[in-house]
């Protein structure tokens, strides 16, 4: 085999050199025939050019090749190596393939923003995802991973934002911006980023949805779920929306639906006939964002504004503001259309969490485990091993036996060394020892805590502390609860000289705030969730 195939490979070469001197000279030198001058090309002979010496040079070459095979004796013949190289007269002897290839993923470095503004910049690649970057800062700053973590586009000389998907590449959205744009990226939690899988019963509300075909029977929300994710058919949204009007201050209320081919109004009342409907916006080729500042900055109706922007810079005329009554709304239609520009890439994200694109997430790397009620298991630390529970009758026994314990020893925690401290210092201590927690807001305001709550995500339980503006004594608990927020006064109360925090007239009592916390994130009591989810403003 390998005597013909050089056979071959020498009668390619021959007849090559039959149409070029060139490549006679390559081909024999590396079979071994003629010396180490026929290597080296002369000065004047460039690569990929058959040019003629000067005259004056040709004498005197042919004169001193002569003479030298005169004086050195004829060197046996070598077996050419690599045949594959002198098989055609245009290809170089060293091919680009032979080498390995440079790595093209360019660099771009990119500064992120927390909460608190403080800011990190980062050193990534070009295909670099939304998810990349959130794992990447979640590594660094050793935070639990709990999948909330999210990516957000935020521009202030337009007064809104949106959630980058994790799929999406962060270089092509900065590639939108404007030069003198003073946008930002934000991290930060979005506990309502993928809710509407676990949950969709809060997302579509009956007398907003639709069927463009008949159905039989009532359709529940995840049947609805599912049809946004099929390509065969899709529910309609429509409800009465504030639409602003192109180049013009004023807000019209018209009558909109959505399908997926864009979003349409009708020009007679609530009809859906195709001679009432007009196009509004289409979401293939532009971006769903919600307004943080409608009422001030573009003088919507009400504070629950959303628009389309399209992919490429653009200012504010190019905005198609939209304005929903009320939070509920604006949510349905901000998650129906993330379900139809995006699809199945959306669940695939929500059940695939770790798939990045580059090489800053990897499934090698083990996630964090979240603490949350889906992971936690009832153990037993009495004998010498550990055992799980899993009797449900037992695991609830040792629950209620370990609260009453817990209880009792609430009072004598904070003392020195275990050791109870004077009733008048405990009680001092345990009115400051909650500044420290991350779910404490101090001195801000009902509308600051609302809308840090907005922004994390109007999931059930996401709750945040605060003092009280009206009563400087007391404290406010803030949560969300079936999209709505709600406000509960903690009031201080005194028995036999302690102080203790009341949510329910007295009925229970806690020694401190951090107590209160940690009774109601496992029992209901008289709110109406448990607290799932804190608020806390990050720094990087």
């Amino acid at each position: 085999m390998t005597t013909s195939l050089q056979d071959g490979q020498s009668a390619a070469g021959r007849a090559a050199a039959r149409d070029s001197p060139l490549a006679a000279q390559v081909c024999d030198a590396a079979q071994g025939r003629g010396d180490a001058h026929d290597l080296a090309p002369a000065p004047w002979l460039h690569a990929g050019a058959l040019l003629s010496p000067p005259d004056g040079t040709r004498g005197c070459a042919a004169d001193r090749r002569k003479k030298k095979d005169l004086d050195v004796p004829e060197m046996p013949s070598i077996p050419n190596p690599f045949p594959e190289l002198c098989c055609s007269p245009f290809t170089s002897v060293l091919s680009a393939d032979l080498f390995p290839k440079a790595n093209s993923r360019k660099k771009q470095v990119i500064k992120v923003y927390s909460e608190d503004e403080t800011s990190r910049a980062l050193d990534v690649p070009s295909d670099v995802t939304a998810r990349d970057v959130c794992q990447l800062l979640i590594l660094k700053n050793h935070y639990i991973d709990d999948h909330s973590w999210t990516l957000f586009e935020h521009l202030p000389h337009i007064g809104v934002e949106r959630t980058i998907e994790d799929h999406e590449l962060v270089i092509e959205v900065l590639s939108n911006w404007g030069i003198e744009e003073e946008n930002k990226l934000y991290f930060r939690k979005n506990y309502a980023k993928y809710e509407f899988f676990k949950n969709p019963m809060y997302f579509f509300p009956e007398h907003m949805v639709s069927f463009a075909t008949e159905t039989n029977g009532e359709i529940s929300p995840t049947q609805i779920l599912q049809m946004f994710l099929s390509s065969s058919t899709y529910p309609e949204i429509h409800g009465f929306l504030h639409a602003k009007e192109q180049g013009k201050k004023s807000w019209k209320k018209i009558y909109f639906f959505l399908r997926r081919s864009g979003l349409y109004f009708s020009t007679k009342g609530t009809s859906k006939e195709p001679r009432h409907l007009q196009f509004f916006s289409e979401f293939g080729n532009s971006d769903i964002y919600v307004s943080l500042a409608g009422k001030k900055k573009h003088g919507a109706p009400t504070n629950y504004g959303f628009c389309f922007k399209p992919n490429k810079a653009g200012g504010p005329r190019d905005l198609k503001m939209l304005c929903a009554e009320e939070e509920q709304s604006r949510t349905c239609w901000v998650t129906a259309i993330r379900l139809l520009k995006y699809g199945m890439q959306l669940y695939q994200n929500y059940m695939h969490p770790y798939q990045g694109r580059s090489g800053c997430s990897s499934q090698s790397i083990s996630p964090m485990r979240s603490i949350s009620e889906n992971s936690l298991v009832a153990m037993d630390f009495s004998g010498q091993k550990s055992r799980v529970i899993e009797n449900p009758t037992e695991a609830l026994s040792v629950a209620v036996e370990e609260g009453l314990a817990w209880r009792k020893k609430g009072c004598l925690r904070l003392g020195t060394h275990g050791s109870p401290t004077a009733s008048s210092q405990s009680s001092a201590t345990n009115m400051a020892i909650h500044r420290s927690q991350p779910w404490f807001h101090h001195k801000i305001s009902r509308d600051e805590a609302q809308r840090l709550i907005i922004q994390q995500g109007l999931v059930d339980g996401v709750f945040l502390v605060r003092d009280s503006q009206s009563n400087p004594k007391t404290f406010v608990l803030s949560m969300s609860h079936g999209q709505k927020i709600k406000h509960f006064q903690i009031i201080p109360v005194e028995d036999d000289g302690e102080m203790f925090h009341t949510l329910d007239d007295g009925h229970t009592r806690f020694t401190d705030l951090i107590q209160l916390v940690e009774f109601y994130q496992l029992n209901k009591g008289v709110l109406p969730c448990k607290l799932k989810h804190y608020c806390a403003r990050i720094a990087l």
